[in-house]
């Protein structure tokens, strides 16, 4: 068997997914910002498991998914609940001086909103390396759980800046909330269409 062609499924896979997961990290980086360091690694490696298993079992049946009307919808307004959960998260911790005095966030929550996050936000990823490794499964489990551990570095360092400047957790928080709503705008242009 020529190895090649597999190779090339694998750099495509990784471009693909590491290209549409910028907000993913992000995302991950707000979700465990406010944990102790070593809080932080932990959930960062469960949370990108659980989310890197969940998005090999969608990769797997993408064909399946790309028929599911409302799919689009339904991350947008998941993501977007990521997002006000962790803007209140935020306040509620800036009425001390600069946030400082804030409780730390539960590593169980911070888990789950990697989790929840990654699931909404994953759909482009998972339809595109889908596309490329329809026929290599191995191949794209491999190729996706690269991705995912090069994004948890990515969130790791995206944490750090978010706990040394603070306010950089609302620009995240921007950036995810402007992501949920084209999420659900596009969704219900899905829907609407479906039912015209």
């Amino acid at each position: 068997m020529d190895i090649l062609p597999l190779l090339v499924i694998l750099a495509q896979i990784l471009l693909i997914d590491l290209v549409l997961a910028g907000d993913n990290a992000i995302v991950i980086g707000l979700a465990v910002a406010r944990l102790a360091p070593e809080q932080r690694r932990k959930a960062i490696l469960a949370g990108t498991i659980g989310a890197t298993v969940i998005r090999i079992l969608f990769a797997l049946v993408a064909v399946k998914l790309l028929a599911v009307i409302g799919l689009t919808l339904a991350g947008g307004v998941l993501l977007l609940w990521v997002a006000w959960k962790t803007a209140r998260e935020l306040r509620q911790g800036g009425h001390e001086e600069g946030g400082e005095g804030a409780p730390p966030a539960s590593l169980k929550g911070a888990i789950w909103k990697i989790i929840v996050a990654d699931v909404s936000m994953s759909l482009d990823n998972v339809l595109g390396v889908a596309g490329v490794a329809r026929e290599h499964p191995v191949v794209l489990g491999i190729g996706l759980a690269i991705s995912v551990g090069l994004m948890a570095l990515a969130a790791d360092f995206v944490a750090r800046l978010l706990t040394r400047y603070h306010w950089l957790a609302w620009v995240g928080i921007g950036i995810v909330f402007y992501v949920a709503l084209k999420m659900i705008w596009e969704g219900w242009a899905e829907v609407a269409h479906a039912l015209v």
